[in-house]
């Protein structure tokens, strides 16, 4: 598969798939007629490198998968649980399952995989002896962080080259896309 750089540089359509042309948006979606054509372009220019960044995230989710030769659902738990090892909290199956929004039977299939293709280990709780605590194998770990945490880490250098000023900017602006997003202002998703 292409990179998306190289993708967009062939074909227009991937190039501006969320603005509808490198000039504007789509006016039967969105209204822009309180913008100048300058804003328009900027704009529009923001968007398409916000899917440049999805499709890289995509793309390297997709290599680090099929590397680790694991699913989507896989890498979740793992990363999960890479987390939690990393700030010393102990993973009960229960807090899998919130995390992963699965019923207890499907993280209980989820983790017998895990365990039986030796990512995981399952041991009593070290202070609630009716649970079990969910770790990730040391193997594991190594393997997730020298393939895509390594990758994934490499958007701390896109940060450290902007100044605070400009971190503080696009904390704003993906705190307000992000609630822009929100399903809580999408009365469709919540209809039966």
């Amino acid at each position: 598969m292409e990179s998306p750089e190289v993708a967009d540089s062939h074909d227009p359509i991937t190039a501006n798939m969320y603005t509808g042309s490198e000039h504007g948006f789509p006016g039967d979606i969105v209204d822009s007629s309180g913008l100048s054509t300058t804003d328009r372009e900027q704009i529009a220019h923001l968007m398409n490198s916000l899917a440049r960044l999805r499709e890289a995230e995509r793309a390297l989710s997709d290599a680090s998968r099929k590397f680790m030769h694991l699913s989507e659902q896989d890498m979740r738990a793992l990363h999960y649980l890479i987390a939690a090892k990393r700030q010393g909290e102990v993973v009960t199956p229960k807090m899998l399952s919130v995390h992963m929004n699965m019923s207890a039977a499907s993280v209980t299939k989820l983790i017998n995989r895990l365990e039986r293709d030796g990512h995981v280990i399952r041991a009593l709780h070290p202070s609630d002896r009716r649970a079990y605590a969910i770790t990730v194998t040391e193997k594991t770990a190594r393997s997730a962080r020298e393939t895509v945490g390594r990758s994934q880490a490499r958007r701390i250098y896109a940060a450290a080259r902007l100044t605070s000023g400009e971190r503080d900017a696009v904390i704003r602006f993906l705190d307000g896309m992000s609630e822009e997003l929100s399903l809580s202002n999408a009365d469709w998703a919540t209809q039966p």
